[in-house]
């Protein structure tokens, strides 16, 4: 009787098992010193190979392949799948443990090595376009095995003058075309001028050239995730060169960049990354930057050119009231909904799905950058919802409605949405976050008129805002060149994509708007707030100043701490609930009268968001932390409705008496809490 065929998920089962063994022998062999480290190497660089080989094949199975029925097919073939990326991680930590350091210094190196080297990284990256067909693959292999060339690697453009400071900086000029040998997470790229000169540059500097092949582009474009070895040895052999004459210079730093590998290169090799990932652009900004682009630092008055008196804060002389300001740019718009997003894959925990939002011009961001989170139900991993109803007052950092006041006269205005996750990696709970992609609505049409108040529907790009035409993972494999229209249309249809509805605003809300900074974008349920403040801002500016040229600490508790609601949106929701349960106890007469308005403002801000600020019983805010977000809301809540009992019981709103009383601690005292200094925070 002949032997029972094995299906093909069963002889991939056997590779994996076969792939297994031979990596705990490679790791037992290493652990024990038996053999040279170049063997060891060539073995684990072979053991790579073979691991994304039965990937590709694992990943292309489908049930019909399949020679009888199998139970639990999908299960089984995640199953080997996720032993396969388990031996994928521990293979490329072992490659980076016994990589030879460079041409330069490691001992008994050859070409031939560096060929290998390349080859793993072209085959290593191969596995990203998983619908090509078994002659694609063959090419790509027959391709893997040729040295690398300089027209190999991505070609960028100098978009401006760049005079190098300091030792080991490339002096460009604008229009030079650079070859970037390495990318590293501070911001300064290695790269080699057309002269053979090599150097650190800012990436901020440099564009893609378009002059390059869009055959080359695509190569290139994952060429950049997995050439990491080849471009530390180019690395290396450049230190070399230049350590003769490097007695201070930021060299040290630059080399431990250069052999250092990124976790989301680890996380990119390990197929935890969808294609078109990359690491956050906005939240670089928000890290890197400082107050820069937080709303923090936009809802502070902006000084003149003069420095003598304030560029977007005026007072009415007739009604005491801040005078409304007219911008270029006033819009109202809802994240609808995110369909057909890519989910990163295993080894990584998501903490947090949202959208950073900012005004963007192609160029440069404008405004400050507003995160709004997604809520998400596991049951369909690739949408994502905003504004889900609920009772009560919805959390700003899950309310879709925003707004955008900007000022600026360019043709190419428009709102810039990046997706991303914040995640924590299970194998070594490393944090960090990638954007998903991005999207961009312009807000004015081909002859400069706003565009309409209806529904948008915006293609999720993948890269960086500032990378064209970065495809997004496919969702659904790719069909034939004759594939008929329907399949065309559905095909279009599970492309990542973002829904945004521009919305008209009613007329108090308009007027609202108007009192504020001329750039800022935020919530639009917290506009009355902002007035407030703003108003709060003018009479102590413009009004209490003996002079308008005095420049000397303010006592104002209220202006001195309320920009750090803006970055911490659980306060601000604190603040928009006591003054709701104020608003309500107020006559017609009292919401009219602005003095009284703004004395009970001050009053409920002083009794809830300023007792929260200095209270010990309040955890540090840090962004995505569950346990931390668990805590600071049961402190909150628990503060809040001891505030209303005592409100209820006085029949007084603000109660100063919390600050004595023994049931809630305070911190130490400190003259800060009070100070508003203006020459610090005016912009």
């Amino acid at each position: 009787m002949p032997p029972k065929r094995k299906g093909p998920l069963q002889l991939v089962q056997r590779e994996v098992d076969g792939i297994k063994k031979q990596v705990d022998s490679l790791v037992k062999d290493v652990q024990r010193q038996v053999g040279s480290t170049e063997e060891a190497f060539r073995r684990c660089q072979e053991l790579q190979m073979s691991s994304e080989k039965t990937l590709r094949t694992l990943r292309k199975l489908t049930k019909a392949d399949e020679l009888a029925p199998v139970g639990n097919y999908d299960q089984r073939k995640q199953e080997e799948e996720t032993r396969l990326q388990n031996i994928l991680e521990r293979l490329n930590i072992l490659s980076l443990e016994l990589s030879p350091p460079g041409p330069s210094t490691a001992a008994g190196y050859t070409p031939k090595e560096e060929s290998d080297n390349d080859d793993d990284g072209k085959e290593s990256n191969s596995d990203d376009d998983d619908d090509d067909d078994d002659s694609d693959e063959d090419e790509d292999e027959k391709q893997a095995v040729k040295p690398p060339s300089q027209s190999d690697s991505r070609n960028y453009k100098v978009l401006s003058d760049f005079q190098g400071e300091e030792e080991g900086d490339l002096s460009v000029q604008r229009g030079d075309v650079l070859r970037i040998i390495r990318k590293t997470a501070d911001g300064w790229w290695l790269a080699q001028d057309s002269e053979g000169n090599r150097g650190v540059v800012p990436k901020t500097y440099l564009k893609i050239d378009s002059g390059v092949d869009d055959d080359d582009d695509d190569d290139d474009e994952n060429e950049e995730e997995s050439s990491e070895e080849e471009e530390e040895q180019d690395g290396e052999e450049l230190t070399d060169d230049k350590q003769s004459g490097a007695s201070h210079s930021n060299w040290s730093t630059v080399r431990k960049a250069l052999t250092e590998i990124d976790a989301t290169d680890v996380l990119s090799a390990m197929g935890a990354i969808p294609s078109g990932f990359r690491p956050s652009t906005l939240n670089k900004l928000l890290v890197e930057e400082g107050l820069t682009y937080r709303g923090s630092h936009h809802i502070q008055p902006e000084l003149s050119q003069s420095q003598l008196s304030f560029k977007d804060l005026f007072l009415d002389p007739d009604t005491g009231r801040v005078r409304a300001r007219q911008v270029r740019t006033c819009v109202s718009f809802t994240l609808w909904s995110c369909k057909m997003i890519p989910t990163p894959g295993v080894g990584v925990q998501v903490l947090s799905r949202h959208i950073r939002i900012c005004a963007f011009d192609g160029t440069q961001v404008l405004s400050n950058i507003h995160t709004v989170r997604a809520t998400y139900n596991p049951k369909s991993p690739k949408t994502w919802s905003f504004s889900p109803r609920m009772t009560g007052i919805l959390p700003t950092l899950l309310d879709g409605d925003c707004f955008l006041r900007c000022n600026s006269a360019s043709p190419d205005l428009g709102i810039l949405f990046e997706l991303g996750v914040t995640f924590i990696r299970n194998s070594t709970g490393e944090r960090g976050e990638l954007s998903c992609g991005w999207a961009f609505l312009k807000l004015t049409d081909d002859t400069r008129n706003p565009l309409p108040n209806r529904t948008y529907e915006l293609q999720v790009n993948g890269g960086t805002p500032y990378e064209k035409d970065v495809a997004m993972e496919a969702s659904v494999t790719r069909g034939s060149p004759a594939a008929g229209v329907f399949q065309q249309i559905l095909q279009a249809r599970r492309q990542p994509r973002l829904m945004v509805k521009l919305k008209s605003i009613n007329s108090r809300t308009r007027t609202q708007l108007s009192l504020l900074p001329d750039t800022l974008l935020h919530c639009l349920s917290c506009v009355h707030l902002l007035a407030l403040h703003r108003q709060l801002l003018a009479d102590t500016l413009l009004m209490d100043r003996p002079t308008m040229q005095n420049a000397d600490l303010i006592c104002s508790p209220v202006l001195s701490t309320f920009p750090v609601l803006l970055d911490q949106l659980d306060l601000l929701d604190a603040l928009r609930g006591a003054w709701l349960e104020t608003e309500i106890n107020m006559s017609r007469a009292q919401k009219r009268d602005l003095s009284f308005v703004k004395q009970e403002f001050v009053k409920v801000y002083m009794s809830s968001v300023y007792f929260f600020l200095h209270s010990p019983s309040l955890p540090g805010h840090r962004w995505a932390d569950p346990p931390s977000e668990e805590q600071r809301a049961r402190a909150i809540y628990a503060t809040l409705d001891s505030l209303k009992h005592q409100q209820h019981t006085t029949g007084q709103s603000g109660c100063p008496e919390v600050f004595v009383d023994p049931m809630h601690r305070h911190n130490a005292f400190d003259i800060t809490e009070l100070t508003f200094d203006l020459l610090h925070v005016a912009r």
